[in-house]
Protein backbone atom coordinates (compact mmCIF):
# COMPACT_ATOMS: atom_id res chain seq x y z
CA UNK A 1 0.00 0.00 0.00
CA UNK A 2 1.78 3.48 -1.30
CA UNK A 3 1.91 5.79 1.59
CA UNK A 4 -1.12 8.19 -0.07
CA UNK A 5 -3.06 4.88 0.44
CA UNK A 6 -2.29 4.53 3.91
CA UNK A 7 -2.78 8.48 4.48
CA UNK A 8 -6.70 8.37 3.08
CA UNK A 9 -6.86 5.09 5.09
CA UNK A 10 -5.75 7.11 7.93
CA UNK A 11 -8.18 9.71 7.45
CA UNK A 12 -10.86 7.36 6.41
CA UNK A 13 -11.08 5.46 9.72
CA UNK A 14 -10.56 8.96 12.10
CA UNK A 15 -14.02 10.09 13.66
CA UNK A 16 -12.10 12.77 16.11
CA UNK A 17 -9.19 14.77 14.56
CA UNK A 18 -7.79 17.87 15.66
CA UNK A 19 -5.61 19.92 13.08
CA UNK A 20 -2.62 22.64 13.99
CA UNK A 21 -2.37 25.61 11.53
CA UNK A 22 1.09 26.98 11.93
CA UNK A 23 2.26 30.46 11.97
CA UNK A 24 3.82 30.19 8.66
CA UNK A 25 1.26 28.84 6.80
CA UNK A 26 -1.62 31.54 8.12
CA UNK A 27 0.97 34.12 6.94
CA UNK A 28 1.73 35.55 3.63
CA UNK A 29 5.05 36.26 2.56
CA UNK A 30 4.93 39.94 3.65
CA UNK A 31 3.78 38.70 7.45
CA UNK A 32 0.23 39.35 7.11
CA UNK A 33 -2.81 37.08 7.40
CA UNK A 34 -3.27 34.76 4.71
CA UNK A 35 -7.32 35.24 5.05
CA UNK A 36 -7.75 33.29 1.51
CA UNK A 37 -6.49 29.84 3.13
CA UNK A 38 -8.70 30.50 6.41
CA UNK A 39 -11.48 30.64 3.66
CA UNK A 40 -10.33 27.58 2.09
CA UNK A 41 -9.45 25.42 4.89
CA UNK A 42 -12.92 26.27 6.50
CA UNK A 43 -14.62 24.95 3.57
CA UNK A 44 -12.64 22.06 3.83
CA UNK A 45 -13.52 21.51 7.54
CA UNK A 46 -16.84 21.55 6.56
CA UNK A 47 -16.55 18.67 3.83
CA UNK A 48 -14.98 16.59 6.83
CA UNK A 49 -17.79 17.52 8.91
CA UNK A 50 -20.54 16.58 6.45
CA UNK A 51 -18.44 13.00 6.34
CA UNK A 52 -19.46 12.63 10.27
CA UNK A 53 -16.02 13.58 11.42
CA UNK A 54 -15.85 16.26 14.19
CA UNK A 55 -12.89 18.68 14.04
CA UNK A 56 -10.83 20.62 16.80
CA UNK A 57 -8.33 23.45 15.20
CA UNK A 58 -5.01 24.43 17.19
CA UNK A 59 -4.38 27.86 15.83
CA UNK A 60 -1.33 29.76 15.81
CA UNK A 61 -1.29 33.39 14.56
CA UNK A 62 -2.08 35.94 17.32
CA UNK A 63 1.51 37.86 16.60
CA UNK A 64 0.87 37.51 13.11
CA UNK A 65 -2.77 38.94 13.42
CA UNK A 66 -0.79 41.85 15.45
CA UNK A 67 1.50 42.39 13.36
CA UNK A 68 -1.25 42.84 10.49
CA UNK A 69 -3.00 45.00 12.87
CA UNK A 70 -0.56 47.42 14.16
CA UNK A 71 2.38 47.14 12.10
CA UNK A 72 4.70 49.81 13.83
CA UNK A 73 4.74 47.20 16.40
CA UNK A 74 6.45 44.61 14.39
CA UNK A 75 9.67 45.73 15.09
CA UNK A 76 9.40 45.35 18.73
CA UNK A 77 11.06 42.50 20.52
CA UNK A 78 10.61 43.18 24.29
CA UNK A 79 8.37 40.43 25.95
CA UNK A 80 5.91 43.00 27.00
CA UNK A 81 5.20 44.22 23.75
CA UNK A 82 4.74 40.61 22.20
CA UNK A 83 2.66 39.63 24.49
CA UNK A 84 0.19 42.93 24.39
CA UNK A 85 0.67 42.64 20.56
CA UNK A 86 -0.52 38.60 21.09
CA UNK A 87 -3.63 40.12 23.01
CA UNK A 88 -4.89 42.43 20.10
CA UNK A 89 -4.02 39.66 17.53
CA UNK A 90 -5.83 37.04 19.34
CA UNK A 91 -9.05 39.21 18.66
CA UNK A 92 -8.11 39.74 15.07
CA UNK A 93 -7.43 36.22 14.04
CA UNK A 94 -11.09 34.66 15.90
CA UNK A 95 -12.34 37.76 14.12
CA UNK A 96 -11.41 35.84 10.56
CA UNK A 97 -11.52 32.81 11.62
CA UNK A 98 -15.51 33.13 12.81
CA UNK A 99 -15.92 35.18 9.48
CA UNK A 100 -14.44 32.22 7.56
CA UNK A 101 -16.20 29.23 9.72
CA UNK A 102 -19.26 31.26 8.95
CA UNK A 103 -19.59 31.33 5.35
CA UNK A 104 -19.99 27.72 5.94
CA UNK A 105 -22.45 27.69 8.23
CA UNK A 106 -20.30 26.67 11.41
CA UNK A 107 -20.01 28.34 14.59
CA UNK A 108 -16.23 28.25 16.40
CA UNK A 109 -15.35 28.63 20.07
CA UNK A 110 -12.13 29.81 21.21
CA UNK A 111 -10.05 28.21 23.91
CA UNK A 112 -7.08 29.58 25.27
CA UNK A 113 -4.34 27.64 27.54
CA UNK A 114 -1.63 27.38 29.35
CA UNK A 115 0.95 24.86 30.58
CA UNK A 116 -1.05 24.94 34.11
CA UNK A 117 -4.29 24.13 32.55
CA UNK A 118 -2.71 20.93 31.41
CA UNK A 119 -1.45 20.01 34.58
CA UNK A 120 -4.32 20.55 36.52
CA UNK A 121 -7.04 17.90 37.17
CA UNK A 122 -9.69 19.76 37.68
CA UNK A 123 -8.78 22.22 34.93
CA UNK A 124 -7.74 19.30 32.25
CA UNK A 125 -11.49 17.63 33.15
CA UNK A 126 -12.72 21.05 32.71
CA UNK A 127 -11.07 21.54 29.10
CA UNK A 128 -12.07 18.18 27.80
CA UNK A 129 -15.82 18.44 28.85
CA UNK A 130 -15.52 22.27 27.23
CA UNK A 131 -14.11 20.43 23.96
CA UNK A 132 -16.82 17.49 23.86
CA UNK A 133 -19.86 20.11 24.56
CA UNK A 134 -18.88 22.79 21.77
CA UNK A 135 -17.95 19.30 18.89
CA UNK A 136 -21.73 17.65 19.83
CA UNK A 137 -23.06 21.20 19.20
CA UNK A 138 -21.48 21.64 15.88
CA UNK A 139 -18.96 24.25 17.01
CA UNK A 140 -15.52 23.67 15.91
CA UNK A 141 -13.39 24.46 19.04
CA UNK A 142 -10.00 27.20 18.02
CA UNK A 143 -7.66 26.35 20.23
CA UNK A 144 -4.58 28.53 21.18
CA UNK A 145 -1.63 28.95 23.78
CA UNK A 146 -2.07 32.39 25.93
CA UNK A 147 0.45 33.98 24.56
CA UNK A 148 -0.44 37.61 26.36
CA UNK A 149 0.00 35.51 29.93
CA UNK A 150 2.55 32.95 29.39
CA UNK A 151 5.65 33.17 30.44
CA UNK A 152 8.71 30.35 30.15
CA UNK A 153 7.43 29.36 33.40
CA UNK A 154 3.88 29.16 32.62
CA UNK A 155 4.51 27.94 28.68
CA UNK A 156 3.48 24.90 26.72
CA UNK A 157 5.74 26.62 24.16
CA UNK A 158 4.69 25.98 21.06
CA UNK A 159 1.61 24.67 19.49
CA UNK A 160 3.15 21.62 18.13
CA UNK A 161 3.12 20.25 21.91
CA UNK A 162 -0.30 22.31 22.76
CA UNK A 163 -1.80 19.84 19.81
CA UNK A 164 -0.30 16.94 20.83
CA UNK A 165 -1.50 17.35 24.20
CA UNK A 166 -5.00 18.39 22.73
CA UNK A 167 -5.13 15.34 21.34
CA UNK A 168 -4.45 13.28 23.73
CA UNK A 169 -6.90 14.97 26.01
CA UNK A 170 -9.73 14.97 23.74
CA UNK A 171 -9.17 10.91 23.04
CA UNK A 172 -8.64 11.70 19.07
CA UNK A 173 -8.04 9.52 16.62
CA UNK A 174 -5.43 11.40 14.59
CA UNK A 175 -3.80 14.52 14.56
CA UNK A 176 -2.84 16.37 11.72
CA UNK A 177 0.33 19.08 11.79
CA UNK A 178 0.25 21.84 9.08
CA UNK A 179 3.24 23.36 8.39
CA UNK A 180 5.37 25.13 5.45
CA UNK A 181 7.16 21.83 4.79
CA UNK A 182 5.73 18.44 2.93
CA UNK A 183 7.21 16.49 5.65
CA UNK A 184 9.98 15.26 7.44
CA UNK A 185 12.90 15.07 5.52
CA UNK A 186 16.17 13.07 5.80
CA UNK A 187 17.88 16.48 5.46
CA UNK A 188 16.38 20.35 4.51
CA UNK A 189 14.97 19.91 1.61
CA UNK A 190 15.55 23.26 0.99
CA UNK A 191 19.10 23.44 1.04
CA UNK A 192 19.72 19.80 0.08
CA UNK A 193 18.32 19.09 -3.42
CA UNK A 194 18.70 15.28 -2.39
CA UNK A 195 16.83 15.47 0.92
CA UNK A 196 13.99 12.25 1.19
CA UNK A 197 10.85 12.52 2.10
CA UNK A 198 10.29 10.15 4.71
CA UNK A 199 6.82 9.24 4.56
CA UNK A 200 6.22 6.96 7.42
CA UNK A 201 7.74 6.49 10.51
CA UNK A 202 6.98 3.19 12.90
CA UNK A 203 10.15 3.69 15.12
CA UNK A 204 10.59 7.57 16.23
CA UNK A 205 13.71 6.85 17.95
CA UNK A 206 14.90 5.15 14.74
CA UNK A 207 14.32 8.34 13.20
CA UNK A 208 16.02 10.57 15.23
CA UNK A 209 19.33 8.59 14.46
CA UNK A 210 18.34 8.82 10.90
CA UNK A 211 18.03 12.78 9.89
CA UNK A 212 19.17 16.30 10.17
CA UNK A 213 17.02 18.16 12.57
CA UNK A 214 17.22 22.06 11.98
CA UNK A 215 16.37 24.93 13.76
CA UNK A 216 12.74 27.03 13.70
CA UNK A 217 11.46 28.58 10.84
CA UNK A 218 10.46 32.42 10.29
CA UNK A 219 7.11 32.98 11.85
CA UNK A 220 6.72 29.62 14.18
CA UNK A 221 8.15 28.76 17.46
CA UNK A 222 8.29 25.16 16.64
CA UNK A 223 10.08 23.42 13.65
CA UNK A 224 10.98 19.64 13.08
CA UNK A 225 12.10 18.68 16.86
CA UNK A 226 8.87 20.07 18.31
CA UNK A 227 6.84 18.07 15.59
CA UNK A 228 8.64 14.39 16.79
CA UNK A 229 8.37 15.54 20.07
CA UNK A 230 4.37 15.66 19.44
CA UNK A 231 4.21 12.47 18.17
CA UNK A 232 5.88 10.93 20.51
CA UNK A 233 3.40 12.70 22.61
CA UNK A 234 0.28 11.04 20.55
CA UNK A 235 1.17 7.51 19.34
CA UNK A 236 1.72 6.52 22.75
CA UNK A 237 -1.65 6.61 23.27
CA UNK A 238 -2.44 5.04 19.85
CA UNK A 239 -3.10 8.70 17.71
CA UNK A 240 -1.03 8.81 14.92
CA UNK A 241 0.37 11.75 13.67
CA UNK A 242 0.30 13.24 10.47
CA UNK A 243 2.63 16.22 9.36
CA UNK A 244 1.77 17.63 5.66
CA UNK A 245 2.02 21.29 3.93
CA UNK A 246 -0.76 23.44 4.74
CA UNK A 247 0.51 25.84 1.95
CA UNK A 248 -0.59 22.87 -0.51
CA UNK A 249 -4.08 24.56 -2.14
CA UNK A 250 -6.80 22.52 -1.01
CA UNK A 251 -4.45 20.21 1.10
CA UNK A 252 -6.81 18.90 3.33
CA UNK A 253 -9.27 17.47 0.72
CA UNK A 254 -6.41 16.10 -1.09
CA UNK A 255 -5.05 13.72 1.76
CA UNK A 256 -8.59 13.12 1.94
CA UNK A 257 -9.45 12.00 -1.31
CA UNK A 258 -5.52 9.98 -1.18
CA UNK A 259 -3.36 12.92 -4.01
CA UNK A 260 -1.38 14.52 -1.55
CA UNK A 261 1.18 13.01 0.78
CA UNK A 262 2.97 13.78 3.74
CA UNK A 263 4.84 12.04 6.78
CA UNK A 264 2.45 9.51 8.75
CA UNK A 265 3.82 8.54 12.70
CA UNK A 266 1.66 5.49 12.72
CA UNK A 267 0.84 4.49 16.12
Amino acid sequence: MSVNSTIQQTLAEARKIVIKIGSNTLAKADGTQNTEFMQSFARQCRNLIDAGKSVVVVSSGAQVSGVSTLKEWARKKDVHFRQALAAIGQVELMAQWRKAFGEFDIHIGQLLFTKDDFEDNHRSLNIRNTIFTLVDEGAVPIINENDSVSTDEFAIGDNDNLSALTAILWSADLLILFSDIDGIYTDNPKTNPNAQLVETVADISELRKSIKIGGTNSFGTGGIETKIQAAEKTVVYGIPLLLANGGRENILDNLVNGTATGTLFLA
